[in-house]
């Protein structure tokens, strides 16, 4: 396996204490330590690294303008506040925070690895879906897929007399259900899931890979077992081309006539036969277009939650609350912030290992989840320190919502607790409006200093700043 090239940019001897410790043995890295810009940069220019390593302690200032494609992971060190604001001025996805954990930077470099990797198979994807488009392009004035294939089906819509007339997608492995793609018929007919076991005739077409001709619905043996459903809708002929790219179906052209009408043509098949084998580009375009935009929203979701807890992380809390606080003083409305800290949350993982601290973080944040409207933002801030903005919240809102959640969890079973009753939470609010809030960032340092003073007190209660 080819190894992971590591550029180390630090000066803190505690941190590349941590660094040389952790690499010491790992032989999938090859890791580079330095201490100089220029050095560090020359590098840098010299071969690709998959990943970067820097130091808040002025390393991050000096670094991040020459890292290009490199992945930065960033260990923030001493001042955790002013790290956090390096790390969210430029942008760095990928942090640590002191004291660092040596299963959390192996999480950051694998998951670096990952979409390295991802972002090359998507490279590749994307490449081939030029050249299919370039193809298409021959036969059509337009690039978008599913346009070709509405292009398609109105064309024997003006051909033939049909009184359906769609391009059926099938997925890869689907036997059961498949998506109308395009049809002549209203536009809620579109992408509409189908169930096969209720056409017989395009089953038939898909385990042949062959076009099924039904000349009369209500006298063909195969019809036999939705002959009623055939009736009420005054079926008389159909025909079922399948789609196949690469000997797989991937679809069929799928018509059907009215009792009034007469057969299918011979012309009229053939003309259909060229039609469907026009349409195995497009079809498989806007498949490969589809899988590409799931996978960039899976992606796109990815970078703005926790790994661990499926909460929003402190990068997009930190986006969302400019914006929220911004509109706050626009229209005059209140902005409610709670900070969590779950209580004693160290004697957990020392009495029942950090494992089972893990399932207790994921357990909690569900809970949360579960109790917010959709409007509010619930992000974890660090360690087992988390975040919730209340947008249009008043004070006397946020404590009834604090007062809530704190019931909630304490009342509440954590399976890797086993028969233990639920753990108890410490919260501080602030609210603005407030002569003490100027910026975004005093409604998060109010909650905090709040949250300190409910831990001060005796943990298990609600401070409002």
């Amino acid at each position: 396996m080819e190894k992971c090239r590591i550029a180390i940019y630090d000066r803190k001897p505690e941190t590349l204490k941590f660094l040389d410790s952790f690499f010491r043995g790992r032989k999938e890295y090859l890791p580079t330590i330095f201490n100089d810009a220029a050095q560090f940069e020359k590098s840098l220019k010299a071969g690709a690294h998959c990943s970067v390593i820097l130091g808040t302690r002025g390393c991050l200032e000096e670094a991040v303008p020459v890292v290009k494609r490199s992945s930065v992971i960033a260990m923030v060190e001493d001042d955790l506040t002013g790290g956090l604001a390096q790390v969210m001025k430029h942008n760095i996805e990928s942090y640590l925070l002191a004291p660092f954990n040596k299963e959390d930077l192996e999480y950051k470099l694998r998951l670096v690895r990952n979409r390295q990797r991802i972002a090359k198979g998507l490279f590749g994807k994307v490449k081939d879906l030029e050249a299919i488009v370039e193809l298409s392009y021959l036969m059509s004035s337009t690039l978008d897929p599913k346009e070709v294939l509405n292009f398609m089906v109105k064309k024997i819509g003006e051909t033939i007399d049909v009184s359906r007339c769609s391009i059926i997608g099938l997925e890869q492995g689907e036997k059961r259900f498949a998506e109308v793609v395009s049809s002549c018929e209203p536009a809620e007919f579109k992408e509409l899931k189908i169930d096969l076991k209720k056409y017989p005739e395009i089953r038939k077409a898909h385990r042949l890979g062959k076009t099924v001709i039904i000349r009369d619905a209500l006298r063909d043996p195969l019809m036999k077992p939705v002959s009623a459903i055939v009736k009420s809708m005054d079926i008389k002929a159909i025909m079922v081309i399948p789609i196949l790219y690469r000997d797989e179906v991937i679809g069929s052209l799928f018509l059907r006539t009215s009792r009034s009408s007469r057969h299918f043509t011979e012309r009229e098949i053939n003309f259909c036969q060229e039609i469907a084998r026009a349409a195995v580009n497009p079809l498989y375009n806007a498949f490969l277009f589809e899988r590409l935009i799931k996978e960039k929203t899976r992606l796109e979701r990815l970078s703005i939650t926790d790994y661990l807890t499926g909460a929003y992380n402190i990068r997009y809390l930190y986006h969302r609350l400019e914006d929220e606080f911004q509109r706050a003083k626009r229209y005059g409305s209140p902005l409610g912030c709670i900070m969590f800290d779950l209580d004693y949350f160290k004697k957990i993982n020392d009495t029942y290992g950090h494992k089972a601290g893990d399932m207790v973080l994921r357990e909690f944040c569900q809970i949360v989840k579960k109790q917010i409207r959709k409007t509010d933002v619930f992000a974890r801030y660090g360690g087992e320190e988390f975040v919730m903005l209340l947008i249009q919240t008043g004070a006397e809102g946020a404590m009834v919502e604090g007062r809530r959640l704190r019931e909630t969890i304490k009342s509440h079973r954590f399976k890797a607790l086993g028969d233990r009753a639920g753990i108890t939470v410490s919260m501080g609010i602030s609210v603005y409006p407030d002569q003490r809030i100027s910026l975004s960032d005093d409604l998060i340092t109010l909650a905090d200093d709040a949250l300190f003073k409910a831990k001060n007190q005796g943990r298990d209660r609600m401070v409002l700043a």
